[in-house]
Order: structure tokens, then C-alpha cells, then sequence
């Protein structure tokens, strides 16, 4: 079985976010398939079937568990297969492609809504302006991105809150950026995730109702840092990243 490992949302290797890529000729154990990510570390590894025609079937694991739906890992695959691809998935049918450099994904938006989540024990001090969730992930907005940069969030009260996942959100502050952000995961065994694609299906419609247009371009102010240009259309949300492949080999196990 042929590895990769690529950083993604990133046009620079040891940036962006790192994931496990696993080229399959028919389906694995899912035991399995949790000790390879295990073993990899990586905030997840992908695992898509090759050896079929039509969709390819991809599934993805964090070092913890199944997740059902991952941006970045999504676009380390397809940026390691090449061209247009569909995926069958445990969040639908995914459609993604490469061109110039760039790989597109076309993901089902996932609009917040207001909820009543208490997030002062995990952000003691923090004042939110808007508190929400969307599918699986707590969301935040606060109004200044300095705040953003420097969170250090109790990761212990996190991990014990709902799905254990929250992303926290202003206005950017560098030139070309609408939004900055940032997504922490003690609750699927990632204490901050570097850069985010599946976060962005609520962030984008979250931020293109505020802004007033559907393309936008979000940071992710983790210590690796990465960009991702969105458009909405519809309830659809085309993310895009580029992705640099940093070592290839073979899997013996």
C-alpha cells in the first residue's frame, strides 16, 4: 500500500496542515485503519480505495476516531491522485479537482446556529458575540483578532463540552484575509488543529451572510498557519487550498 504524507493549505512544506494519505485496493478494517492513524499521528489520515472503478470511497481517522467529514485531508488526497475525483463518503458525495496548482472541493455547507453553550469555563475572561453550533463543532465570535491569536482555552473543560470541538472566529486583521480563526479538538484527540477545511462549511455562510458575498479567503492562525478560499453557492461551499507532498513510501502492516 502506497503513503503519503502532505501538508495542506499550504504552497510550503512544513506549514498548513499535515495528513496521512493511504492508497487502498479494496476496503480496510476500520480497527485497522484507526491504529494506522494512530501510529501517524497526523491530525488525520485518509484512506480512499483506488482498485474500483466510479467514486472512490474515503473514509478518515483523527490518532482517536472515525470523523465524518475532513477538508484537509480531503485535499491531501486529491492533490496526491490528481485531476477530478469524486468521493463517497460518511458526509455524501464529494467532488474535487486540481488545477494551477490549486485544489478545489465541493462540501455541504453547514450553517451555525445560535445555541446557549456556556463557553466561560473554557474561555475564562472571553467576551463572545455571538455563541452557536454547527453540525458537530461549538462556534464562536469574538470582535477583535488579537483575541484569536492569543486563546489558550482549557482544553480539559473543552474536551468535556458537547463534541469537545470549537472554532473561535473575528474579522482579519492582515491584508487579504476577511476572517481569522481558529479550531481546537480535544475531543477527537487534537488539542488545536492547524488548518481546518471542514470548519470552513460554517464559516463561510456564517461570514458571507455578515459580509454581504459568497467568496472569501479565511486564515487560520494556528503556530502552522494556512489559507482557504471559499465560495458559496447555494448550500454548497467550493473550498480551495494548495498542498505539497513532503514524503511517499510504502505501508508494511
Amino acid at each position: 500500500m502506497r503513503l503519503y504524507i502532505v501538508d495542506a493549505f499550504t504552497s510550503e512544506a512544513f506549514a498548513g496542515n499535515s495528513a496521512g494519505v493511504v492508497l487502498l485496493d479494496s476496503p480496510g478494517d476500520a480497527g485497522w485503519m484507526q491504529s494506522v492513524a494512530a501510529e501517524l499521528k497526523h491530525a488525520e489520515t485518509a484512506f480512499v480505495e483506488v482498485g474500483g472503478e466510479g467514486p472512490k470511497p474515503l473514509r478518515w481517522f483523527t490518532p482517536e476516531t472515525e470523523v465524518d467529514l475532513c477538508g484537509h485531508a480531503t485535499l491531501a488526497t486529491t492533490h496526491v491522485l490528481g485531476g477530478k475525483q469524486t468521493f463517497t463518503t460518511r458526509s455524501g458525495e464529494l467532488r474535487c479537482g486540481t488545477e494551477d496548482g490549486w485544489v478545489s472541493m465541493d462540501f455541504p455547507s453547514d450553517p451555525p446556529r445560535e445555541s446557549d453553550d456556556d463557553l466561560s469555563a473554557i474561555l475564562p475572561g472571553v467576551e463572545f458575540e455571538y455563541v452557536g453550533r454547527s453540525h458537530q463543532n461549538l462556534f464562536a465570535v469574538v470582535d477583535d483578532a488579537s483575541v484569536v491569536r492569543s486563546l489558550t482555552p482549557d482544553l480539559a473543560a473543552l474536551r468535556a463540552h458537547w463534541t469537545g470541538r470549537l472554532m473561535v472566529t473575528a474579522p482579519g486583521d492582515v491584508d487579504g484575509a476577511d476572517f481569522i480563526t481558529r479550531f481546537f479538538a480535544p475531543g477527537v484527540g487534537i488539542d488545536e488543529d492547524p488548518v481546518t477545511g471542514s470548519a470552513h462549511c460554517a464559516l463561510a455562510p456564517y461570514w458571507a451572510a455578515r459580509l454581504g458575498r459568497d467568496e472569501l479567503v479565511g486564515e487560520q492562525a494556528s503556530a502552522r498557519g494556512g489559507i482557504v478560499r471559499m465560495r458559496l453557492e447555494g448550500d454548497r461551499v467550493l473550498l480551495s487550498g494548495q498542498a505539497v507532498t513532503v514524503a511517499s513510501g510504502e505501508l508494511h502492516v
